[in-house]
């Protein structure tokens, strides 16, 4: 949520500004501004409800000063809704200081009341206001010292931000805070940003440095300061992006969504690679954090949405191969039922941003508690890997397509991995030579069922455009896959869908079938275990009986499925733990190809944001 982006240097900041709220526009908005302050000293913003081209063209009309220094943001509505008066930034100080916001402050109503009785006057509806006329009474109150007035602002604030602000008194500088929602620094020659995420100037740098918890930092063109939040300076976190402004592009492709399916060999296969050792996983990051996984007696995955389908996944993965026992918890839910965890008990969370607020909470919950923390995540530089004891970076590149794939096929990856990992340092697993060469071998079949089932899959969604419900069904680690099967579903063709484990139809879902009732059901593999696969059979037998229309997704050779099945999707032969990268695929194809048919945006959807950042 939110897209933040400040630049100082010597080129016009306008360009650089819109440029970089461009590539920050996957994370979902509602509106745009920017704000540019000139070498005089004088200010100008403008700021528009919608998408950046109605900002665009707004400034095609009006150009703001050539400044140097500038502040943009896209906003995704809280307090108050999406209209210009509402979008950031928002001016103080008889308009000469200009300040944007992501996050929500908690206690805005009482510092607005308290302003309001000072005389101020508000525009808007929002609590960002609120943050720039308290900034600028703090700075007229010191004698116009930016730097002191944001700290004393920033500690009276409560809740989660990062505010950016900047004032017409002090061209070529700009400050920003963080306290539970993201911020990156861009370092330049003689040129610096400030960011959301690494895309909002990765065009034009890829040396980062990585603000911590309760933080205050200065750039100008020619240095950057970091402080926390009493003013004692700290030492920032330096990291490399690994990746250019070239991966956030289309590159050719019809979306984004239908670039990073196809980038899913290539995303596991960076996910894995320096993972293996000979026949067994080694992950170097948990390179002398054996302690983490002996002497644990349980382990809580908890993330939200399709990164908790993951965690499902991971569940059985990490029991078979740990035998350890894992709960997986939704993060939203985990930290308000008082969970009985202690240092026994190993959390492991998952998010792509690494900024996910719920999840970032339960981590920080846990470790209060005195759990063990360990992230999965696909941002460099993110809050969430550094508050937790250690990481697995998943190495998938950026993810711009709202609703994810590739991020969701890694997050599986990485916990294949873990399970491998900690059963090897457990003990619990003497040869694991099968099973790495299955997890090796994964990139390749994945590339196969986009090649074989791809055009497939899209015919079937044409023919399917006016469908307005469709059920998804799975047992053991298909469960999980069907769950977000018709999540991608929901979340991109706005009709309705479920996944339901299999063995569940007869206790109620079983009512929904109706003639012509699309049902796809992932079938396990019967090399594997005949007793599940027979049991899945039957499902189908059943819904068919009713007059369901059964799309099956098989393995090669499952022939038992045929006399029952109106579509058969084919995947390749493999191991139980392996079958969800391979199976969640075809559905993938299926959410993009319908809502394409319907005439959808499946990058942005309606009301969602790519990274959610306020609880």
């Amino acid at each position: 949520m939110c897209g933040i982006v400040g630049y100082v240097g010597p080129r016009p900041s306008q360009d650089i500004l819109l440029a970089g709220l461009a590539r920050l526009e996957y994370r979902g908005y509602d509106s745009a501004g920017v704000a540019v302050i000139d070498e005089d000293g004088s200010l100008g913003m403008r700021k528009k409800a919608g998408k950046l081209s109605a900002l665009r063209d707004s400034l095609a009309d009006a150009a703001l000063p050539d400044g140097s220094t500038g502040i943009g943001h896209t906003r995704w509505a809280t307090h108050g809704g999406p209209t210009d008066v509402n979008a950031h930034p928002h001016l103080a100080d008889e308009d000469r200081l200009a300040l944007i916001h992501n996050g929500i402050i908690e206690n805005f109503a009482t510092l607005r009341d308290e302003l309001a009785a000072d005389g101020v006057s508000f525009r808007s509806e929002t609590d960002t206001e609120v943050a720039a006329a308290l900034l600028g009474r703090e700075y007229r109150g010191n004698g116009g010292d930016l730097q002191l007035a944001f700290r004393n602002v920033v500690n009276r604030l409560e809740g989660a931000f990062t505010l950016l602000a900047m004032h017409q008194d002090h061209p070529g500088l700009v400050v920003g805070a963080r306290r539970n929602s993201p911020l990156v620094i861009g370092l330049g020659e003689g040129e610096n940003f400030l960011g959301s995420d690494v895309a909002a100037f990765v065009e034009h740098t890829r040396k980062a440095l990585a603000i911590g918890q309760d933080q205050i930092v200065s750039i100008t063109p020619d240095a950057v300061t970091v402080t926390d939040f009493a003013g004692t300076p700290v030492e920032a976190e330096p990291f490399d992006v690994s990746w250019d402004a070239a991966a956030a592009e289309k590159g050719g492709w019809s979306s984004f969504m239908a670039k990073e399916v196809a980038e899913q060999p290539e995303a596991v296969a960076n996910t894995i690679r320096g993972r293996i050792q000979g026949d067994r996983v080694v992950i170097p990051e948990l390179d002398g954090l054996d302690d983490l996984f002996t002497g644990i007696n349980r382990v809580i995955i908890t993330a939200c949405g399709t990164a908790s389908y993951a965690a499902l996944v991971g569940k059985y993965a990490i029991e078979q191969w740990a035998r350890v026992p894992v709960d997986v918890e939704l993060a939203h839910e985990f930290r308000y039922r008082d969970p009985v965890i202690g240092d026994d008990t190993l959390v492991v969370s998952i998010s792509q941003s690494g900024e996910t607020m719920d999840t970032l909470m339960a981590v920080k919950y846990a470790r209060e508690r005195g759990a063990r923390t360990l992230s999965i995540c696909n941002t460099q530089g993110a809050t969430i890997p550094r508050e937790s004891d250690a990481v697995v970076y998943t190495h998938a590149g950026p993810e711009v397509a709202v609703a994810s794939t590739k991020a969701f096929s890694a997050q599986i990856t990485a916990l294949l991995l873990l399970g491998l990992h900690m059963g090897r340092v457990r003990g619990s697993i003497t040869d694991a030579s099968v099973d790495v060469a299955e997890l090796a071998a994964l990139p390749e079949k994945i590339a196969k069922v986009l090649e074989t089932e791809n055009d497939h899959v899209s015919q079937l969604a044409g023919w399917m455009a006016d469908t307005r419900s469709v059920l998804f069904l799975g047992r053991h680690v298909g469960y999980p896959i069907a769950l977000e099967g018709a999540l991608k579903l929901k979340e991109i063709s706005y009709i309705h869908a479920e996944g339901f484990a299999a063995g569940e139809l007869k206790h109620g879902p079983i009512a929904l079938i109706e003639p012509g009732q699309p049902v796809f059901v992932l079938v396990p593999s019967p090399r594997h275990s005949a007793l599940v696969h027979s049991k899945v059979v039957s499902n189908i037998q059943e819904i068919r009986a009713r007059g369901a229309r059964v799309i099956v997704v098989a393995e090669e050779g499952d022939a038992a499925v045929l006399p029952f099945a109106d579509e058969v999707i084919r995947i390749p032969l493999a191991g139980p733990m392996f079958e969800p990268l391979l199976a969640v695929v075809p559905l993938q194809v299926f959410a993009m190809a319908l809502a394409t048919a319907k005439g959808l945006d499946v990058d942005q959807p309606r009301n969602l944001a790519k990274s959610v950042t306020v609880e």
